[in-house]
C-alpha cells in the first residue's frame, strides 16, 4: 500500500518562503514520477513542479525561478522550496506519485498554503 503525507504548509505573507514536504510509504519511491499539484478556490487542480525517477525536473511557468522542487530516495521525500511567495500561490497543494511501471497514481491529502498582501 502506497501512502503519501504532506507537510508544511501554513500562512505567511507575500515575499516570505514555505517549504512542503511528502513523505511516501511503501518500497515503490524510486520508480515514481512525483509532482506537486495546487488548487485554488474555483480553479482547476494545476501541475507546480515535477520530479522524475531520475531527477528531472519541469515547472510551472507561474513558479520558475521561485520554487525548487527536490527528492531524496533514501528518505522517500519530495521536498517543494517555495520562496517569494504570492497571495495568488494561496491554494490547497497536492502531492502525487506516479509509478511509471503500471502508471498507478497516488495522492496526498493535501496542505493549505495562504499567502497574505
Amino acid at each position: 500500500q502506497v501512502q503519501l503525507a504532506e507537510s508544511g504548509g501554513g500562512l505567511v505573507q507575500a515575499g516570505g518562503s514555505l517549504r512542503l514536504s511528502c513523505a511516501v510509504s511503501g518500497s515503490i519511491f524510486r520508480i515514481m514520477h512525483m509532482g506537486w499539484y495546487r488548487q485554488a478556490p474555483g480553479k482547476q487542480r494545476e501541475l507546480v513542479a515535477g520530479v522524475s525517477s531520475r531527477g528531472n525536473t519541469n515547472y510551472a511557468d507561474s513558479v520558475k525561478d521561485r520554487f525548487t522542487i527536490s527528492r531524496d530516495n533514501t528518505k522517500n521525500t519530495v521536498v517543494l522550496q517555495m520562496n517569494s511567495l504570492k497571495p495568488e500561490d494561496t491554494a490547497v497543494y497536492y502531492c502525487k506519485g506516479t509509478n511509471w511501471v503500471s502508471a498507478d497514481n497516488y495522492w496526498g491529502q493535501g496542505t493549505q498554503v495562504t499567502v497574505s498582501s
